[in-house]
């Protein structure tokens, strides 16, 4: 089943300005996919999402169970971006069969549990062997905040 997935970014902040300027525009994205059973299910959020998208973009909000559920049946058509604000959303869809070459981590704020890695990019234990885990399933993770910027080999990092 050929998908038209164009990028998939991790970023703990989701749809924010760079997310919704740069990138949209440097891969011509036609729909953005939120996948994250929390915000799937909170209304207030999804409601506040929508909002900040751009109005050419269609925005999906799903759980990553539900978006698996979804692409059996329908295939994505339009030039989309998967957005997730965890490392863990995007093994689950990994995990349930859906094929990705290229991450790109743009923000995973440091906090007391996680140990920095770039500016932008914090890791805990458990997130670092995940990332392992994606990096041995061949994906290509680079961190990267906007595309002006180098990308960063994750592998070399973890």
């Amino acid at each position: 089943m050929k998908m038209n997935v164009k990028f998939c970014r991790i970023d703990d902040r989701l749809i924010h300005g760079q997310v919704v300027t740069t990138w949209v525009n440097v891969h011509g994205i036609e729909q953005i996919i939120i996948l994250n059973k929390e915000v799937a299910e909170d209304q207030v959020q999804s409601s506040v999402l929508k909002m900040t998208a751009p109005a050419n973009v269609k925005l999906a909000i799903f759980s990553p169970e539900k978006f698996l559920e979804i692409i059996q049946k329908n295939p994505i058509n339009r030039a989309t971006m998967l957005l997730f604000s965890s490392v863990y959303d995007v093994e689950k869809i990994v995990n349930g069969g859906f094929k990705m070459e290229k991450l790109n981590v743009g923000g995973m704020r440091l906090n007391p549990e996680r140990e920095q890695l770039t500016k932008a990019v914090s890791v805990t234990e458990d997130e670092r062997k995940v990332f392992k885990k994606l990096l041995a399933n061949g994906i290509d993770i680079n961190i990267q905040m906007v595309p002006n910027d180098s990308p960063i080999k994750l592998k070399e990092l973890v």
